[in-house]
């Protein structure tokens, strides 16, 4: 236990299964991306009860315009640099599109790479009822599985953009038997994206395993952001559910523009700098 100022920090080891029970006894639990060593140590340090090498890495970290272009490969690189930098949290790696939608055989194959080559303790794939036997193997398999419903950023071209799931009482219905469908077949938490908070609530209530919400509403049993939105690293572009904490990005810049004026004008390696 690490005692600080604001709180005494459990440092001991997060699992699946101490998840559910934060769940039983109504503590929240905090999820962060993380996508590199130096990151993970910090967030280890700062307590995160769990980091998602999220496949978002393609955008915030490749430069992409979407998620769709990431590879296995490029999760498994992530995450053995995360896990050289984490000691607490529990990680998950997310399984990039079409990883796992060709059939229950390659979902295994890539899910185990994460797993033996990548590090990560567990995975994350999107979808619902349809996916469920996928959920099945997976498990079967030995490997945990975290499920993720409402909006699934791999099906963007079929959802017609980033829009705000479950708003009439068809699709919300639709997404309590998806939660339900997952919940049988194995997952151990389900992440809710962009979904009314309302309907995020009643599926929180159904069932046994945690929710955690990204444009959820606050009833969700945990919260995940991307860590360079609420940084304030990643652009301008900002969703409504992300609160930026800090806005390091012109910092930077500042900082950066005043090491470039001092090399160029020889006032950078000074007398203390230099052996």
């Amino acid at each position: 236990m690490i005692l600080t100022k604001e709180r005494i920090m459990d440092t001991s080891k997060v699992t699946t299964t101490r998840l559910r029970e934060m769940k039983q006894r109504s503590e929240k639990i905090a999820v962060l991306t993380c996508y590199e060593y130096g990151m993970a140590k910090i967030l280890n340090e700062a307590g995160m009860d769990v980091l998602l090498v999220g496949d978002s890495l393609g955008m915030v970290k490749l430069g992409y315009e979407n998620t769709l272009p990431v590879t296995v490969d490029d999760i498994v690189y992530h995450c053995k640099a995360v896990r050289r930098g984490n000691s607490r949290a529990l990680l998950i790696a997310d399984m990039p599109f079409m990883s796992y939608e060709a059939s229950e055989t390659e979902a295994i194959t890539n899910a185990g790479r994460i797993i033996k080559e990548g590090g990560a303790e567990a995975v994350k794939i999107e979808g619902g009822k349809e996916i469920a036997s996928t959920v099945e193997a997976l498990v079967c398999a030995k490997i945990p599985v975290m499920g993720h419903i409402g909006l699934t950023p791999q099906s963007i071209n079929q959802l017609g953009g980033y829009k705000v799931q479950g708003k009439n009482e068809e699709t919300a219905e639709k997404l309590v038997a998806d939660a339900k469908f997952l919940e049988k077949a194995g997952v151990f938490a389900l992440v809710l994206e962009c979904i009314p908070s309302e309907l995020a609530q009643e599926i929180s209530a159904a069932l046994a395993i945690p929710t955690i919400g990204i444009g959820a509403g606050p009833r969700c049993d945990g919260q995940v952001l991307v860590t360079d939105d609420i940084l304030g690293l990643y652009g301008d572009r900002q969703p409504k559910f992300v609160k930026k904490y800090m806005n390091l990005r012109p910092q930077i810049i500042d900082a950066v523009k005043q090491y470039c004026s001092d090399v160029k004008k020889s006032e950078f390696p000074s007398k203390e700098h230099t052996y």
